[in-house]
C-alpha cells in the first residue's frame, strides 16, 4: 500500500520514510503543500497520505480541504492523518474540520503511529473490495456470461453512441451480423458443452481477426453482432470475410473429434447522409444474413444500407458450405 508524506523537515521525513518501509509500506515522499495537493489529485495517488499541518506552500488542513473538495472527481478515497505539534483542543478540532481522518502529535511515537494507521489500512483493503465486487457486478450487466463478450443491450448500445458518433465526425462505419451454421446440429449431436465449446472458440476466433477498436456482441443464441467504426461498405466486407475465414480455414476440435464449422455473415454499411436509425441497419444486415443462409451459407452478403432497403443491390462473396 502506498503512502504519501508532506513535511518540510528533512529530519521528520527521513524518520517517517524509514519507519513506513520497515512496515512494508511504498512511500511517496512531498517536501511542502503544493506538492503534496500535486501528488494527490493525481490519477495515481497514493491512499493514504501524512500531511504536517505547518507547510510552505498549503498548510496540511488546506490539502485535506482540496482532497475532499475533490473527492467527487474521484472514485477512491483518500485517508488523511494529520502530523500536528499543535496541542490545543481548537486547533485539534480546526484540523479534522478541515477533513482529516485522525492527527498525530510531534514528536510522534512508532506505536501510535502504527496503532492509528491501521484504521486506514482497513478502510482501504475494504475499499477496494468494494470497487473488485462493483466492477464484478458492472461485468455481468453487460457482458455476456458464457462468452464475456458484450451482451445483446451492450453491444446495441455501442451501436447507438457509434452511429451518433459517425454522423457528427461524418465517417462511414460497418455493421455485420453473423449466425453459425447448422448449430442447433452440434447442440443435438454432440451436446450443449459441445455447443459451449464451439461458441468460445468462435469467439477467440473473430476476436482475432478483429481491429482493437472493433466491437462483437452476442446478439442472441448463436447470432452475433458486429460493429466496425471507420468501415465504409468494401471494408466491411473485407473485414467480414476475414472473420469467416478464420473460422472455415481450421477445424474445431471436441469431443475427441474435429469438424469444420461455419459462419454465415450478413454485411451493411452506413454513410453520411444516409440517415435511418439502428433498428434499420440491424434490418439491413440480418436481410443480408438471411440471403447468405439461403444461398448456401459459409458466406458473406452485403445490402448497401438506404433508406428504401427494396432499392438496395445485393453484392455476394460465394463459399460453398461443405456437404
Amino acid at each position: 500500500m502506498r503512502v504519501l508524506i508532506a513535511d518540510d523537515s528533512i529530519v521528520s521525513r527521513h524518520l517517517l520514510d524509514a519507519t513506513l518501509r520497515a512496515w512494508g509500506y511504498q512511500v511517496v515522499v512531498a517536501c511542502d503543500g503544493n506538492e503534496a495537493w500535486t501528488i494527490l489529485e493525481s490519477g495515481d495517488a497514493p491512499e493514504i497520505a501524512i500531511l504536517d499541518w505547518v507547510m510552505p506552500g498549503l498548510t496540511g488542513p488546506e490539502v485535506c480541504r482540496k482532497v475532499r473538495a475533490n473527492a467527487k472527481e474521484k472514485d477512491v478515497y483518500t485517508y488523511i492523518l494529520l502530523l500536528t505539534s499543535k496541542s490545543q483542543r481548537e486547533d485539534l478540532i480546526e484540523g479534522m474540520e478541515s477533513g482529516a481522518d485522525d492527527y498525530l502529535t510531534k514528536p510522534f511515537d512508532q506505536h501510535e503511529l502504527k496503532v492509528r494507521l491501521r484504521p486506514g489500512t482497513r478502510i482501504i483493503e475494504l475499499q477496494h473490495e468494494l470497487i473488485a465486487a462493483r466492477e464484478a457486478l458492472r461485468d455481468q450487466a453487460t457482458r455476456d456470461f458464457l462468452t464475456h463478450i458484450w451482451n445483446r443491450s451492450s453491444i446495441l448500445d455501442i451501436l447507438q453512441r457509434e452511429m451518433a458518433r459517425s454522423s457528427r465526425e461524418k465517417r462511414p462505419f460497418g455493421v455485420v451480423m453473423a449466425d453459425l451454421d447448422h448449430f442447433k446440429a452440434i447442440n443435438d449431436t454432440y451436446g450443449h458443452f459441445a455447443g459451449d465449446a464451439v461458441l468460445l472458440e468462435f469467439v477467440r476466433r473473430m476476436s482475432g481477426s478483429m481491429r482493437p477498436y472493433d466491437a462483437i456482441g452476442r446478439y442472441g443464441g448463436e447470432e452475433f453482432l458486429f460493429v466496425l467504426p471507420g468501415c465504409d461498405a468494401a471494408c466491411t466486407v473485407s473485414q467480414a470475410e476475414r472473420m469467416r475465414a478464420a473460422l472455415a480455414n481450421e477445424t474445431m476440435s471436441f469431443n475427441e473429434e474435429s469438424r469444420l464449422i461455419t459462419c454465415s455473415f450478413g454485411a451493411t454499411a452506413w454513410a453520411p447522409g444516409a440517415g435511418g436509425t439502428e433498428e434499420d441497419l440491424i434490418r439491413v444486415a440480418d436481410d443480408a444474413l438471411y440471403r447468405a443462409k439461403r444461398q448456401g451459407r459459409n458466406q458473406v452478403v452485403q445490402m448497401p444500407f438506404a433508406r428504401d432497403t427494396q432499392q438496395s443491390a445485393e453484392l455476394a462473396l460465394p463459399h460453398p458450405a461443405p456437404q
